[in-house]
């Protein structure tokens, strides 16, 4: 492949990224109503539960922080609007008693699964007519291309 070749590989994953990014404003993904009625929830809470959820563990405001690239103000603004919806549960942090330490409680956890699930429907019907190979060797270079990005730019995970 010559450079050019590689420059414009490189171009075009550019501007697919960029027109991903679009697509994913709140304003779009809030279209994607839940069946059954239910409120969608709202995109920047999703990203505080997806993080919570990611961890793995109880983590405090400053892990959410780092991970959406906002300041402590405002993820603490977003963790207590979760906090009010019932998504999250702030307990003190047995290792250090001026931290908070914040789970999905179950009401946050099945947001998480209605929100997963409809998004994957989507995805499958975008999908559709593709190829199980194609499919499967989308997904591992998405994958990689994840995991390489994070690599490369710090706290993009």
């Amino acid at each position: 492949m010559s450079r050019s070749d590689q420059d414009e590989a490189v171009a075009a994953v550019e501007r697919a990224l960029v027109a991903i990014r679009r697509s994913q404003t709140r304003r779009s993904l809030s279209r994607l109503a839940p069946p059954g009625g239910d409120q969608p929830v709202d995109p920047t809470l999703f990203g505080v539960l997806d993080v919570v959820e990611d961890r793995g563990e109880p983590c405090a405001v400053t892990d959410v922080a780092t991970a959406l690239g906002v300041d402590q103000p405002r993820a603490s603004r977003l963790v207590s609007r979760a906090v009010d919806q019932g998504l999250l549960a702030r307990r003190a942090d047995p290792a250090d008693a001026r931290r908070s330490a914040l789970t999905l409680t179950d009401s946050g956890r099945a947001v998480l699964t209605r929100t997963h699930q409809l998004r994957q429907r989507v995805f499958a019907r975008v999908m559709a007519d593709w190829s199980a190979a194609d499919r499967t060797e989308f997904a591992r270079l998405i994958t990689r291309f994840v995991t390489s990005f994070s690599e490369v730019v710090p706290g993009a995970d």
